[in-house]
């Protein structure tokens, strides 16, 4: 008979967060799968834990799946952890849990800590629609791509970042989505812990003196669509215009601005003459 792959979060930095039922379900596995087996060992010692711990992180991630589906399959029962939070939600696991699904294994998942729900609740944002969009990407074109395509979005939109993107990533929201409301928690469950609100311009403003620990950001959906116009509007029309005066033509200005902004040239084009220009 095989055996259960169990999906079990860890503690996002308080250790008290640990369950009884994952406490009791790490306690029980013949193999715990996890991130970093250095940072694993160190939480199961904290609760006098033994386990066969088995690496298994971003880049062994198919691998090491079909690997512990051997194992599962032998009759073993798998716990999938990683360094913090819930497996598979902006971390390694969904190759495993896909692939147990089509082996006919079962997978049971342990509810427990994330920074995402713990985030959302004490933003003071709407919770009735809420789109999540994991870690922005890194290179500020494809960033403000990313965020253009969540911008019409009918829900409150939630994206991890890390400390020294941070601030960044906030000015792109600003030029991208407009000043909407917002909020911005770091060190959850950790003593420095803190749930910043207000607009996002007024967030940048204090933000620097801030970028320590891992962030979530929350930002209100959009109003309406013309809303969302209006607000990109002056941002490309502003770039456009500053590379007229640096000597392009309209056309190149164009084409550069809606590149540097990660639009198709023919959105750019929309925008650009949106109020008839």
């Amino acid at each position: 008979m095989a055996g259960v792959l169990y999906i079990v979060p860890t503690p996002i930095g308080n250790l008290s967060d640990l369950s009884p039922r994952a406490e009791e379900t790490l306690r029980s596995a013949d193999v715990v799968a996890c991130e970093d087996t250095r940072h694993t060992q160190k939480l199961l010692n904290h609760f006098g834990i033994k386990a066969e711990l088995v690496s298994y992180h971003e880049h062994n991630e198919q691998q090491r799946a079909a690997e512990l589906i051997r194992k599962l399959e032998s009759g073993l029962s798998v716990a999938l952890v990683s360094d913090a939070g819930t497996p598979a939600i902006s971390d390694p696991g969904v190759p495993l849990v896909r692939a147990a699904h089509e082996a006919g294994i079962q997978v049971i998942s342990v509810p427990g800590p994330s920074a995402l729900v713990a985030a959302v609740s004490a933003s003071g944002l709407g919770t009735d629609s809420i789109f999540f969009g994991g870690f922005l990407p890194s290179k500020p074109g494809q960033r403000r791509k990313r965020l253009r395509e969540c911008a019409e979005i009918p829900a409150t939109l939630v994206f991890y970042e890390s400390p020294h993107r941070v601030a960044a990533s906030l000015a792109d929201c600003l030029a991208v989505l407009g000043d909407r409301q917002a909020s911005i928690s770091r060190e959850l469950s950790k003593i420095h812990e803190e749930t910043l609100t207000g607009k996002i311009s007024q967030l940048i403003t204090i933000i620097d003196a801030k970028a320590k620990g891992e962030f979530v950001l929350v930002i209100d959906r959009a109003t309406s669509e013309a809303a969302i116009a209006e607000k990109d509007t002056p941002d490309l029309k502003e770039r456009v215009r500053a590379l007229e005066a640096e000597g392009m033509t309209s056309r190149d200005a164009l084409k550069k601005a809606a590149k540097e902004l990660g639009l198709a040239r023919s959105e750019a084009y929309r925008l650009l003459h949106i109020d008839g220009e």
